[in-house]
């Protein structure tokens, strides 16, 4: 595996653990529901990060395009669940519109997924 690939799977595991710890948080604490949102979109696209890296080390993928797609999940879902869980623990997101911009990152990069799928691989 690449080394892209492992620090992709490390992250993977990060947003997987947080995702638990926020499901956790979000069924034993009051009014939460940010926290479940949160832990869903984490624990989503820790699953899409594994499967991106996973297609694009087979070279079923292009494998650039599936790369940038599996940062972008990262990115997006750290944003989205950052942003959702400092509103709720702190009562300020991380920056105006955090969410809103890891949403777009998160859709923006599935469909970079759909593209690396449709292009042609190199012989």
């Amino acid at each position: 595996m690449s080394r892209i690939g492992r620090v992709l799977v490390v992250f993977a595991g990060i947003m997987g653990a947080d995702g638990v710890m926020l499901a956790a948080a979000a069924a034993h604490g009051a009014d939460a529901a940010r926290l479940g949102s949160a832990s869903s979109m984490l624990l989503f696209h820790a699953t899409a990060v594994l499967g991106a890296v996973a297609l694009a080390e087979r070279g079923i993928i292009h494998t650039r395009i599936g790369i940038v797609g599996a940062f972008g999940f990262v990115v997006g879902a750290s944003l989205f669940a950052g942003d959702l869980t400092l509103r709720q623990y702190v009562g300020r997101g991380l920056f105006p519109m955090a969410a809103p911009t890891g949403g777009t990152l998160l859709i923006v990069s599935w469909l970079a997924l759909a593209v690396a799928a449709a292009w042609p691989r190199r012989p």
